[in-house]
């Protein structure tokens, strides 16, 4: 066995490696808007559950953009404006509008449309969703914490949106969902097997 330093490593190196060590990582499609209104859509994949009473999410936004003097994106400096956003489920089949919402453009650019993807209104927040979602969470900012060179962001679940053909017995069936999840470098992957395990 290879044991590294990480001492050792230049920090994109470390990136590369982790990132292909800890897979698949589930994908957070967010959806923000700025102050003035406009519309932001974009993938995070340090994403997950992090409490289910009461239900909170988060994703980390990593500060790598060249567009921002803080390197901070524009789903970040949004959440921090109106502490509204949604997290969509990524499925298989939007693998290509959501790896156009991965670019990065200037931040009036409404990636819904770069994406040509049609918006529908949230219940209780501002920002849009993704018009015929499988799932989404509705989610009003509950903490910002910044770690290494990302800030998390934590969400407290207001509504969760789920279409009913997925939903089996209160639960959303993965083999209806399809969903992506994101690998090393320019990796993606579906479910492939899925195996049922109880617990003792």
């Amino acid at each position: 066995m290879k044991s590294i330093s990480v001492d050792e490593l230049a920090a994109k190196s470390a990136a590369h490696l982790l990132n292909s060590i800890v897979i698949p990582r589930p994908i957070a499609w967010v959806s923000s808007i700025d102050a003035a209104g406009t519309a932001n859509l974009a993938p995070h994949s340090y994403f997950n559950a992090v409490s289910a009473d009461p239900p909170i999410v988060m994703f980390a936004s990593a500060h790598s953009s060249q567009l921002d003097p803080r390197g901070r994106k524009d789903t970040l400096r949004n959440i921090e404006a109106t502490r509204e956003f949604v997290v969509q489920i990524v499925s298989e089949e939007m693998i290509g509008p959501m790896n156009r919402t991965a670019a990065e453009v200037p931040s009036a650019t409404d990636e819904f449309e770069l994406a040509g993807l049609d918006k529908c209104r949230s219940m209780s927040v501002r920002p849009p969703r993704i018009a015929g979602i499988g799932a989404a969470l509705e989610c009003r900012l509950n903490r910002l914490l910044d770690v290494g060179d990302a800030t998390v962001v934590f969400g407290d679940v207001l509504v969760i949106h789920v279409e009913e053909s997925l939903l089996q017995e209160g639960r959303v069936d993965p083999d209806r969902l399809r969903p992506l999840g994101r690998l090393g470098g320019s990796n993606y992957a579906g479910l492939g097997q899925i195996i049922s395990l109880r617990r003792p």
